[in-house]
């Protein structure tokens, strides 16, 4: 998938950078797909890819009341996320960055641009994920866990998670001065609905009519050419 730009949108300079976390800076959906895939086949159940990018980047609470209604699944939606921890400790830590994350991350943090993290885990969760990564995630101004923070009332794709999280900047930035980076539909749309731009990196598998809210797509954030959006540029 080739860097696309709709001509019809207009890109602004921005001055704060707010970043997604699974699938966008660190390569976790494909574990989170497993698991998922796990606890279905107990119940003779199989996840399709469409119903996968449903999901993605959902509130956790919400996801698993929509597993156990999508596949009539015999449990609470308590006992689905203790199912689904219990497949997770094992294998969640072994992630990778996602091609490029590091050195844009790198990059902006070497010329002061503030950046954030507006992650849907709870706190468990981004600190199982995190912790080989812990240096890394030392470089954001903070981190706002939807799924633990009592401040996010409604989960992507609400906008709340990216207000809040704009809020919580040192200089309190206006929403159309922060850029969003997402990999799923639901937070495309929660940026959007914030009143921000959105640089979507989707799964190379997700229909293309599902990318068509973001400001641009990318195949990878390799490709990000940060002066597009007034930020200092690579050297």
């Amino acid at each position: 998938m080739p860097c696309t730009i709709d001509c019809r949108k207009t890109i602004k300079a921005v001055s704060h950078v707010i970043f997604d976390m699974d699938g966008t800076l660190i390569d976790t959906e494909k574990l989170y797909e497993q698991g998922y895939q796990n606890i279905l086949m107990n119940f003779q159940k199989e996840m399709s890819r469409e119903f996968r990018m449903t999901v993605m980047g959902m509130n956790q609470d919400r996801a698993d009341e929509l597993f156990i209604k999508t596949f009539s699944l015999p449990i609470t939606p308590q006992k689905f996320r203790e199912l689904f921890n219990k497949e997770m400790d094992s294998i969640l830590d072994k992630n990778d960055f996602m091609p490029g994350a590091k050195k844009l991350v790198e990059h902006l943090h070497k010329h002061r641009i503030p950046i954030a993290v507006a992650t849907s885990s709870g706190e468990q969760s981004y600190n199982l994920k995190t912790q080989n990564h812990k240096e890394f995630f030392k470089l954001f101004n903070h981190v706002v866990l939807g799924s633990s923070d009592a401040e996010v009332k409604n989960g992507k794709p609400a906008p709340d998670i990216f207000l809040v999280c704009a809020s919580r900047f040192l200089d309190k930035p206006k929403p159309e001065k922060c850029l969003v980076f997402e990999d799923s539909p639901n937070g495309v749309k929660g940026g959007i609905a914030a009143g921000m731009q959105v640089v979507m990196v989707p799964d190379p598998m997700l229909d293309r009519s599902q990318t068509e809210e973001a400001t641009i797509v990318l195949k990878s954030l390799k490709d990000f050419k940060p002066e597009m959006f007034g930020l200092p540029p690579f050297k």
